[in-house]
């Protein structure tokens, strides 16, 4: 039985077709993930399925009893309303019962002398009874405690933004409507979290399509994915990682195909450019499949975000923090932390939400003064901040004119200039997108340029805090690669898993009131986490230690590096030596004297950052040695 049958959906927004024929059947059981660029119409798409939106053409068909319920990525509440109200929002008989029950319950023990208040308690837990709603109770006090929301008669507007997040999604959990349409439903949610609601959706009777930034998640949640790219879907069975598989294939094909065009097309115009006449009907014909092939549309590759930006020079010194103390009203959030930050170091922040992460990197940053303590910034420091918030000055602002206020022209780690427009097209603003005012972009879209802004400026110290917030799946692989081979170092709030095993070789962990420093990656971490716990359990009268040699390894990218940096640093010693002997060939000739005077102070340079790679590698080395003794 089919629970939603969509045929022909199209959609067009301000002259750009968001997609086209999207046709797709729903069944109970599949867990559909939308992937896409930011702006390709992932979210208008979901609303169109939730009925917030309308297609321009095209139909949709459903049961009469078929029940739907969306989780839009920013929720908002009645003013005044509880808890207790938002999460009983559903229609259900179980639901409206246990809301009375709730209500009821919540009287009676305001005032627990009244009889009129017992008798309607007991009414209440009779209409429970009848309506079998004590599986739905129990998993509501399941749901609430898991993600850990406070008293449900607290009024909703008290509670935080991720709070807020989280009676939406616990209201959502609870209807256990036919199709679940979940918009970024990770988001605010810490590690532990994400990974009980894996669980969960694992349970889901109904059928779920979502949203999400998070390839773990996705990974792991989803049996089938639809693809919107350029206007066209593309439907694939299978997760996260059987539609990377299934699309690279796609890809081929299609290049294949756009070869073969290209091929017959310069096959025939040899033979025109060879005086061919149209004398009889076959030659007519084949004149007539040249002016075809010249005008059919290219079959080329998707359009890919490219990030190909250079950063400044960063010297020896990057960030030295002694002594950091940092209190809220006499509370305190940051306790005597001390911690020198190098070159070419990829530090992830961790920890549960509320611990300060954000403050912590704000105080690195220096947007944020200290109760006590130092946060000192070498003299080639050169930060680039890429925050939460979407922050213009002015929205009405041209797209192409905010980029220009940061540059004009930037060059390559290659040495190629680029225009400000050049790399618009690079993150893939269209030329005619380029025109239009900021405040016409799409959330994920706005997200995209902000970032473009903060790499034009050619930082060489990039602090992130919550970078995958927002942008697609697409151009967070972009964003991985570039940050790779980024020179200088970066710091990165994150609550996304695959992000933080890709870019981070080192972990600052808020954990019980204190700050430690890891070598590992976080999946690893978030292993010894959970070991940690299993023992403490197992040995409940044994003081909890959490054993961090067993979380020190070498990152791939690193262990790599190890196996080669030796050698590196042995080329560029010899490297340096017969520079010097050309130095004192060189004789009276000032300008190659200068010149190769350059070079060494070049090649010493890289020596150095190499060296200094050596002794970090080399204590990671130890640390891993010593675990095997």
């Amino acid at each position: 039985m089919s629970l939603l049958t969509i045929e022909g959906i199209h959609k067009e927004f301000a002259d750009k077709v968001l997609f086209d024929d999207v046709t797709m059947t729903i069944h109970p059981g599949n867990r559909i993930g939308i992937i896409g660029v930011n702006g390709s119409g992932k979210s208008t798409f979901m609303k169109i399925i939730a009925g917030v939106e309308t297609a321009d053409r095209g139909t949709m068909q459903h049961p009469n009893d078929y029940r739907i319920r969306y989780l839009t990525q920013t929720v908002e509440f009645a003013p005044d309303q509880t808890i207790l109200d938002a999460l009983f929002t559903s229609e259900t008989p179980s639901v409206l019962a246990l809301k009375a029950y709730e209500q009821a319950r919540q009287q009676l023990e305001a005032d627990p002398a009244s009889e009129q208040r017992l008798e309607r308690f007991m009414k209440a837990q009779q209409a429970v009874d009848a309506a079998d709603a004590w599986e739905t109770e129990a998993k509501l006090k399941s749901i609430l405690n898991r993600l850990g929301l406070p008293d449900v008669t607290a009024d909703v507007s008290s509670l935080s933004g991720g709070q807020q997040k989280r009676v939406a999604l616990a209201a959502a959990l609870l209807d256990e409507a036919d199709l679940l349409l979940l918009d970024e439903p990770t988001n605010e949610l810490d590690a532990d979290t994400i990974a009980w609601l894996e669980t969960v959706l694992a349970d889901y009777r109904g059928a779920i399509l979502l949203i999400t930034h998070d390839r773990y998640f996705l990974n792991r949640v989803t049996n089938h994915i639809l693809e919107i790219a350029d206007g066209t879907s593309y439907f694939y069975d299978g997760n996260y990682e059987l539609f990377l598989e299934k699309r690279a294939e796609r890809k081929a094909r299609t290049q294949s195909m756009e070869q073969k065009r290209q091929n017959i097309l310069r096959r025939e115009l040899a033979w025109l450019r060879r005086g061919a006449k149209a004398r009889t009907t076959k030659q007519k014909a084949r004149i007539q499949r040249v002016e075809d092939l010249k005008h059919q549309e290219s079959l080329a590759e998707d359009e890919v975000l490219e990030v190909s930006v250079g950063s400044r020079r960063l010297g020896k010194k990057v960030i030295e923090v002694e002594h950091l103390l940092f209190q809220y009203d006499d509370t305190p959030i940051i306790r005597e932390f001390n911690w020198l930050f190098g070159r070419r170091e990829r530090y992830g922040i961790v920890g549960p939400n509320g611990s300060g992460k954000t403050t912590l990197m704000n105080l690195l940053a220096k947007r944020l003064e200290p109760t006590s303590g130092t946060v000192v910034h070498g003299e080639t420091v050169h930060l680039g901040y890429y925050g939460q918030q979407v922050e213009f000055e002015d929205l009405s602002r041209r797209v192409i004119d905010e980029i220009e206020r940061i540059a004009q022209v930037i060059h390559t780690p290659d040495g190629e200039s680029i225009t400000a427009s050049q790399m618009l097209e690079r993150f893939l603003f269209t030329p005619d997108a380029q025109y239009k005012p900021i405040a016409k972009l799409s959330g994920g879209e706005k997200r995209r340029l902000v970032l473009l802004r903060i790499l034009m400026d050619e930082p060489n110290v990039l602090f992130l805090d919550e970078p995958t917030n927002d942008l697609d799946t697409e151009t967070l692989s972009v964003l991985e690669d570039y940050l790779e081979s980024f020179p200088g170092t970066v710091i990165a709030v994150s609550h996304d898993r695959y992000f933080l095993d890709r870019i981070a070789g080192q972990l600052i962990a808020f954990e019980d009131g204190s700050i430690n420093v890891y070598h590992a990656e976080y999946s690893d971490y978030l292993a010894s986490l959970v070991e940690t716990k299993v023992q403490a359990k197992k040995e409940p009268k044994e003081k909890k230690e959490r054993v961090k040699t067993d979380v020190v390894k070498f990152t791939f990218k690193e262990q790599k590096e190890w196996e080669t940096i030796e050698d590196d640093i042995a080329s560029l010693e010899s490297a340096i030596e017969t520079a010097e002997a050309r130095l004192a060939d060189a004789g009276s000739d000032i300008r190659k004297v200068n010149e190769i005077y350059a070079e060494i102070s070049t090649l010493k340079e890289a020596l150095d950052s190499k060296m200094e790679r050596w002794e970090y590698l080399s204590e990671i080395d130890e640390q891993i040695e010593a675990q095997k003794r």
